[in-house]
């Protein structure tokens, strides 16, 4: 409450500053959300369900800790008429140590200074450079004057979208560790291509990305379920084969155990069992007819995706080329063409 006291004055002071300024020149003003950012990148997040597995893990080591010692404590209520004083006096002596003990983990798993905090801060503080790089960066390229955190505890009655430049910091981040783990020259081209991107394009690509990446997915799995089906019907087919070799066995080594009538009865159900077998594979076979299709429907579509993607990309960056002059990336294919032609 103190710091908020003292960051509102502070606030209302560089408002004012801003003011007298602008009269001078513009100030540029930006703003970023930490928490939002934290939630973009993907290593961050790794590491984050690893703690949570280790939290889950603590939690269930307290829940059987205490239930211990509520199972002790019952027991001695339970007992307590038949024991002595001598008796009693140490198995309360038992329960307070194992409380005690109980007490000092939740202390180091998730006290203040316990496991938990200094973690997290070992998870946020590579983020937080990061954020501060890309921050300083953006700041000297864009001459932007001023540029806060919207997820601390400055006061910010209001904040315009446009003043926002997380996703510009979520870029930068993301590009520096492809650029940490290129191993090839195409992967390094590509790198460089996408670089020289502006933010709107590099927006735009990145939402195709994702796009094709959930196409490849829905895919994936259509691939899946026609697998499952397939196997289906083949266990069918080996378990419909197995009861009638069964049957037959069992026919010739009790050749007269059931007699015409009983014998009739169970061709009367292997007939039953049969066509009900084959309703089920006649059934799965047209389930793997209607995947196989909607498989080539997807594979058909996703080309013509990918043409227009392609297309647009080469519109995107014949555009980029005539608005900022870039020269034009190498494509792949044009490069093998070259060398066999030389």
């Amino acid at each position: 409450m103190r710091n908020k006291l003292f960051l509102l004055p502070l606030t209302i002071l560089l408002t004012t500053f801003f003011v007298d300024a602008q009269s001078q020149r513009g100030v540029r003003i930006g703003y970023i959300d930490m928490e939002y950012i934290l939630e973009s990148v993907p290593e961050y997040q790794e590491a984050l369900t690893q703690l949570d597995g280790k939290v889950q893990r603590w939690r269930k080591d307290i829940e059987n800790q205490q239930k211990e010692i509520d199972q002790l404590k019952l027991n001695l209520s339970n007992e307590r008429v038949l024991l002595t004083k001598e008796l009693i006096e140490e198995r309360d002596e038992d329960v307070k140590i194992k409380e005690d003990a109980l007490f000092k983990y939740q202390q180091d798993r998730f006290g203040p200074n316990g496991d938990l905090m200094i973690q997290k801060r070992q998870l946020v503080q590579p983020v937080q450079d990061q954020v501060f790089n890309a921050v300083q960066e953006i700041a000297g390229n864009r001459q932007y004057d001023f540029i806060f955190d919207k997820s601390a505890d400055v006061v910010m009655l209001y904040a315009a979208e446009r003043n926002d430049i997380s996703d510009q910091v979520v870029r930068m981040i993301n590009r520096s560790a492809k650029r940490s783990q290129v191993e090839n020259k195409e992967d390094k081209r590509n790198v460089e291509q996408r670089d020289s991107m502006s933010d709107e394009q590099d927006k735009t690509l990145s939402e195709r990305e994702k796009a094709s990446e959930d196409k490849k997915s829905e895919r994936e799995a259509l691939i899946a379920e026609r697998n499952r089906v397939r196997d289906s019907v083949r266990d069918a087919k080996q378990k419909e084969f197995e009861e009638r070799r069964q049957r037959i066995l069992d026919e010739r080594n009790n050749p007269n155990s059931g007699g015409d009538g009983k014998s009739g009865e169970n061709n009367t159900n292997a007939e039953s069992d049969t066509k009900s077998a084959r309703e089920v594979i006649v059934e799965e076979r047209r389930r793997v007819q209607d995947s196989i299709q909607n498989t080539r429907r997807m594979e058909q579509e996703q080309r013509k995706n990918q043409i227009l993607e392609d297309r647009q990309r080469r519109q995107d960056s014949i555009k980029g080329i005539r608005e900022n002059n870039i020269p034009p990336p190498v494509q792949a294919g044009s490069e093998d063409g070259d060398d066999g032609g030389n």
